[in-house]
């Protein structure tokens, strides 16, 4: 009984100091997680002005890869301008004058961390919390004695957090 009370106690120490210091990650994390639900609006969005030169003569497809906007399709054009959504380009020139809408840097920089891949240094970071994260799931188990009814409430509280998250998938 003194080892399962021994593991108990080291897994709550574990979670309790692992949870202070993932504490200002977890916060980070969730601001810039709730900021990524409204990428497709113009949430915290600022409007740039770009002017750029560039070949002159571009079809519509090598156009949209130059200024890097997918699918750009011109709408209208008047001599040698073209319109397409929110901006011209030039033909003869091959000057192209449009707007973007982007994040701030600093906020663009925290929803980077949701985005980071194996070739970014944040990839580690990503890593470690996932891990952390996992962690925490399991040693919340040992936080009670498994016969008592908190415990057993936990466990219907799990189940029900999973069943939510599939219902929500399958959605």
């Amino acid at each position: 009984m003194s080892s399962k009370a021994t593991l108990s106690n080291t897994m709550r120490i574990y979670h309790r100091y692992l949870g202070f210091f993932l504490a200002g990650i977890m916060a980070v994390y969730a601001i810039s997680g709730i900021i990524l639900i409204f990428r497709d609006t113009d949430f915290l969005k600022q409007t740039n002005q770009v002017e750029k030169q560039l070949e002159p003569g571009l079809t519509a497809d090598a156009l949209g890869k130059a200024i890097k906007i997918r699918e750009l399709k011109i709408e209208s054009v008047s001599g040698d301008v073209q319109t397409f959504k929110n901006g011209t380009y030039n033909n003869a020139t091959g000057a192209v004058s449009y707007t973007t809408k982007s994040l701030p840097k600093m906020i663009e920089k925290l929803t980077h961390l949701h985005k980071a891949n194996t070739k970014d240094p944040l990839f580690y970071l990503n890593v470690f919390f996932g891990v952390s994260l996992l962690f925490f799931v399991l040693s919340s188990f040992w936080m009670f004695m498994p016969k008592t009814t908190i415990f057993k409430k936990g466990l219907y509280f799990t189940l029900a957090g999973v069943v939510l998250t599939v219902v929500l998938l399958l959605l």
